[in-house]
């Protein structure tokens, strides 16, 4: 893997202080695609991503994908990439990095140009029905806690898992935000823990599946089987991964990433700091919602912190140019 952060490298990092955030299961909403920005290059890929669609026979509506998980992952990922190239290509922001939360990664690679549209569609639709099939037949779920550190929500997890009723740490959002992935039996008892232990809240998430965790190896498999046919296309633009929360620059490191993050946890809090000390000064977030921009401002004070959804593209783009 080339290493583009050494100190030959590093004006050029230092230099480009935007990056750009896409998010995850959870944010979507009826009507994303109809509050995508007016740009040309939203609307191609929206014609590209209905297209798309169709030769992989999707037949959910993607702008009110509902509880179907395969449908809304698609949809999420087609915003991202509507609302990433309508900064890049219309706008002409020059991100220094992209980092998509969950399998918004891959709509940060769609905008790294490590993946086209279609090519990330055929992984998500085949990541969405594998998670949906390895969770068929029993009730599964995912929750927030807020007010617990990461290393008292791991415990409190452990402490509520069965053999019969798993429950894992699925994300670490922030030093204060963790997100739990398991049966709806393990949440329940987790819920209980987490409360006498002095949690904020305790929010189940809009998802009919469970992820980040050993559940999902057979998905991780599933996703790197097909991304394994593609083309390896380096990336244009710095990629954050979910594993880890490291910052990487090769196909192959993207493509790993793509598909062993589905099995393991998502260490947001770790990459936000990481962007910060490489030289960002602003995050942009992709429609729909701005959970990550909350989470970038609480992890990072000094960023600027700014959601499409809050602001319009026109007021993103002017606050985000001046950190150019």
């Amino acid at each position: 893997m080339r290493d583009r952060t050494a100190p030959h490298r590093r004006r050029r990092i230092d230099a480009v202080s935007v990056a750009l955030l896409f998010p995850g299961q959870g944010a979507q909403r009826p009507g994303m695609l109809q509050a995508l920005p007016d740009s040309p290059a939203a609307g191609a890929v929206i014609a590209e991503a209905r297209s798309a669609c169709a030769e992989l026979q999707v037949t959910g509506d993607l702008d009110n994908p509902g509880q179907d998980t395969v449908t809304t992952q698609l949809s999420l990922v087609v915003t991202g990439a509507a609302c990433g190239r309508a900064l890049v290509d219309d706008a002409g922001l020059t991100p220094a990095f992209v980092a998509g939360h969950s399998v918004g990664a891959f709509a940060a690679a769609v905008v790294a140009e490590v993946l086209t549209l279609r090519e990330a569609l055929m992984a998500v639709r085949e990541r969405g029905e594998s998670m949906r099939a390895v969770c068929s037949g029993r009730p599964w779920g995912m929750a927030a806690i807020t007010g617990l550190r990461p290393i008292v929500a791991q415990k409190l997890a452990e402490k509520a898992a069965t053999p019969k009723e798993p429950v894992w740490l699925a994300n670490v959002n922030s030093a204060t935000q963790t997100v739990l992935g398991g049966t709806i039996p393990a949440l329940t008892a987790a819920e209980e823990l987490a409360r006498r232990d002095g949690a904020r809240s305790f929010e189940r998430l809009d998802v009919e599946v469970a992820s980040h965790g050993p559940l999902q190896e057979p998905t991780a498999q599933a996703v790197r089987s097909c991304l394994s046919a593609l083309p390896r296309r380096e990336p244009a633009i710095r990629y954050i991964t979910n594993v880890g929360g490291r910052s990487v620059n090769s196909a192959a490191a993207v493509h790993d990433d793509l598909a062993s993050s589905v099995s393991r946890p998502v260490r947001w809090y770790d990459g936000i700091r990481l962007m910060s000390e490489l030289g960002v000064t602003c995050t942009v977030e992709s429609t729909p919602g701005h959970t990550l921009t909350r989470l970038a401002a609480v992890a990072v004070p000094a960023l600027t912190a700014v959601a499409l959804d809050e602001q319009g593209l026109r007021n993103t783009v002017a606050i985000a140019r001046r950190h150019l």
